[in-house]
């Protein structure tokens, strides 16, 4: 099998990363989605509230480091944002993998290995996934669909300068409610498939 890399960047609720565990599993190769950022707390032993604060985009959180002259404070945003990178080309460049978001169709974007992909779908279908998948009403489901779309939208324009809905930065953009998750993944490993002869 060849080396390659599957980036799904998605809207909040639109099944991103289920898609990609189904397409990781059928390959039968690495996952990454939120893991990551537990690399990025492990490898600079910081709070992980802390890493996740900073890894959506607040360019406000300051961590504590002590020095010989006494504790000193720094931004830790900038911080999470080149460890995220480091980590996130060290795991492209050992093994064929799949990565749901943190932006990496932009960090592996010298690659010509990867397969970036945009899953998306209409409010009222990431609405109904949410509430199906966390077992909540409709209103709270609304509620976080709203909330972490919108912080996505930013953490992504924040990182990249970009909009994450920018198809020139896609190879595919696709509509999960189409096909539901299964068959969007079928087809994703379809287009796998034929960029790289497997």
């Amino acid at each position: 099998m060849k080396h390659f890399i599957v980036n799904i960047g998605c809207e909040y609720g639109s099944g991103g990363p289920d898609i990609g565990k189904l397409v990781a599993d059928s390959l039968g190769i690495q996952y990454y989605d939120r893991d990551l950022v537990d690399q990025v707390v492990d490898r600079l032993g910081v709070d992980r509230k802390l890493v996740e604060k900073a890894d959506s985009g607040d360019d406000n959180v300051k961590y504590e480091f002590d020095t010989s002259f006494g504790p000193r404070y720094a931004n830790l945003t900038n911080r999470v944002i080149y460890t995220q990178f480091e980590v996130i080309h060290k795991l492209a460049a050992k093994s064929s993998c799949v990565i749901i978001g943190r932006c990496s169709n932009y960090i592996l974007k010298d690659r010509d290995d990867c397969l970036n992909i945009f899953v998306y779908a209409p409010e009222e279908y990431k609405v109904q996934h949410i509430m199906e998948q966390k077992g909540i009403s409709k209103k709270e489901a609304e509620k976080l669909v709203k909330y972490n779309d919108r912080m996505l939208k930013s953490r992504y324009e924040y990182m990249t300068n970009s909009s994450m809905r920018d198809c020139h930065t896609r190879h595919m953009m696709i509509d999960s409610s189409i096909l539901g998750l299964e068959k969007t993944a079928k087809y994703i490993l379809q287009l796998i498939d034929l960029r790289f002869e497997n």
